[in-house]
């Protein structure tokens, strides 16, 4: 079996879950990043790459040898408020995934996990009023949006690919039992810290479980 994985989002902040549960797992991690100083971890079993996954040389050169793409790319602003001004552009997540896709005819990719959000396509009826609101008038929209895209490309592809959509994030630590809701059976809770998302992408990764279906998880 190949335990080679790529990691595309590894220093955000459950990227960073992520890489430590794969790398503590014992899978040989590939990960592609802005900025190889922000990456601390030493390990035999990491392979660290610099440049985007907008650019299709630098994913071309992490890609090689993994058998599945795991994805926590998101839209990011320069801070947390809801106004602040983005970070990265608008179709970020959209070529990456393009360029995952078109890769994937060239290399023995077997599976796609992203990571996308509840709130989006027909779940946005589900989330709270407010939120909807925030979605709607602040520049958290372009986050929605570009899940939303990234969603319609990867459903259209051949891959063996899954959609988790987590429900509010949050820093916490503790181990909790996933919920898994699937056309909104159960009702989803409010909460999953970024660390069970981690661990659950992990688990549903092993068990070959979930593919080509879209979950929303909260705990």
């Amino acid at each position: 079996m190949n335990n080679k994985i790529l990691i595309l989002g590894a220093t955000g902040r459950t990227g960073k879950h992520l890489l430590n549960i794969a790398l503590a797992r014992g899978y040989e991690v590939s990960i592609l990043v802005r900025d190889i100083q922000k990456i601390e971890i030493q390990s035999d079993k990491l392979r660290v790459f610099e440049g985007t996954p907008s650019d299709l040389s630098a994913l071309t050169n992490a890609i090689e040898n993994c058998s599945t793409v795991i994805s926590a790319l998101n839209i990011s602003r320069k801070s947390d408020f809801p106004w602040a001004k983005l970070r990265t552009p608008k179709d970020f997540i959209e070529k990456s995934i393009e360029n995952i896709l078109y890769l994937s005819n060239q290399y023995p990719i077997k599976s796609l996990i992203i990571v996308s959000a509840w709130g989006v396509f027909e779940t946005k009826s589900e989330i709270p009023w407010w939120f909807r609101l925030m979605i709607d008038y602040s520049n958290i929209k372009f986050g929605y949006e570009a899940h939303e895209q990234q969603e319609k490309l990867i459903k259209s592809s051949n891959l063996n690919w899954t959609i988790v959509r987590p429900v509010a994030l949050t820093n916490f630590t503790k181990e909790h039992k996933v919920q898994i809701s699937i056309n909104s059976v159960p009702k989803p809770n409010l909460l999953i810290s970024r660390k069970n998302l981690a661990s659950f992408i992990l688990d549903i990764l092993e068990t070959k479980t979930f593919v080509q279906q879209t979950l929303t998880i909260s705990e």
